[in-house]
């Protein structure tokens, strides 16, 4: 896949668990973080913060500084980066207290309303920018170790190859795209390549030149061109006689616009809305019968138990005996993936 979109909510695991979960045998929950140093891969900032293959990170480095990464004054941010960056080289590997206790920055108000340590922002902006990596993570917490990328001055071409080279890598794990998403999801690649955010429009016309296509009449309105892979092949083939409960960052339903458009309900992630405006629930994964998204699932354990609560789009489960056999297969698998089974 080259990039894993990761997210920190557990219900009833990772979302990076879950898109693992159907493309990797015999995968268990918590494999991605067990294996973490054997398996190439880095944490960084892609089109959304996750894993990236160390090939795929060394196309986006190095970053230069972007002022909306910054925080306080560059004078004093740099200052702090270096005192910082010193101690790390000296520890070698730190945990994200040591360095809050090492130098007590204080307070910032984060994203998403709160207050967190400005250590771990700073943390976060150095390794954005290169200048740390995640060694490994304990119980959930990013482990930091000093890091420099290659810094040599790379040409036009190069610089073009390799924004090329990550628009595949997007186009990989996302196609068949609507010309809509095909723009929208190369535009985030702002976020991994900074420097060369005004080279991106020049790529995208490029990506439309070079990817297989097609113009389709469909529910996007007529002659809608589709884009994907050169090397796939779009022909539509049997549906798989199977259920499978997918993650809200699934590459299938990532694209909440093509979502819609192409199984007629609008599905919305809603973990992070108030308990009394959510339609779904606070972790509801969409459940794909054969080729079509036709309800949804609350997966929870208690006392070692998996629960499940479904809904269903047309307010009730298909009646077909098939179904009902593939869904307690599926519910099965994961509770093997869970380990309440060994």
């Amino acid at each position: 896949m080259g990039f894993l979109q990761a997210d920190p909510i557990r219900a009833p695991a990772r979302a990076q668990d879950l898109v693992l979960r159907h493309r990797v045998k015999n995968y268990r929950a918590g494999d991605l973080e067990r294996h973490y140093t054997k398996l190439g891969i880095e944490e960084d900032f892609f089109i959304n913060y996750g894993f990236v293959t160390r090939e795929v990170q060394a196309l986006m480095h190095p970053r230069l500084d972007s002022r909306k990464w910054h925080r306080g004054s560059t004078a004093v941010r740099k200052k702090r980066a270096q005192l910082l960056l010193e101690f790390v080289r000296e520890r070698g590997v730190v945990h994200p207290r040591e360095v809050d206790e090492r130098f007590s920055h204080g307070k910032v108000h984060n994203y998403w309303g709160g207050s967190s340590n400005a250590t771990t922002h700073l943390l976060d902006d150095m390794h954005y920018q290169g200048l740390l990596r995640v060694v490994r993570r304990e119980a959930g917490i990013r482990l930091y170790t000093a890091h420099q990328h290659d810094s040599s001055l790379i040409d036009k071409a190069v610089r073009d190859a390799r924004i090329d080279a990550l628009i595949d890598v997007v186009v990989n794990i996302y196609a068949p795209l609507p010309v809509k998403s095909l723009v929208l999801v190369i535009r985030r690649l702002r976020l991994a390549t900074p420097q060369w955010e005004s080279a991106i429009t020049s790529a995208l016309l490029r990506a439309k030149q070079r990817l297989a296509h097609e113009q389709i009449d469909g529910p996007a309105g007529p002659g809608t061109g589709w884009y994907w892979p050169a090397h796939e092949d779009p022909k539509r083939s049997a549906p798989q006689e199977m259920v499978r409960l997918l993650t809200p960052f699934d590459p299938v339903v990532w694209d909440r616009w093509r979502f819609e458009m192409l199984w007629g309900w609008s599905y919305r992630f809603e973990a992070y809305t108030p308990r009394s405006n959510r339609v779904r629930g606070y972790y509801a994964l969409p459940l794909l019968w054969r080729d079509r998204v036709i309800g949804w699932g609350n997966l929870s354990v208690e006392n070692g138990e998996l629960k499940s609560d479904l809904g269903y789009v047309e307010g009730h489960p298909p009646r077909d005996r098939v179904f009902k056999r593939e869904l307690e297969a599926e519910l099965d698998r994961v509770r093997v993936f869970l380990g309440l089974n060994s």
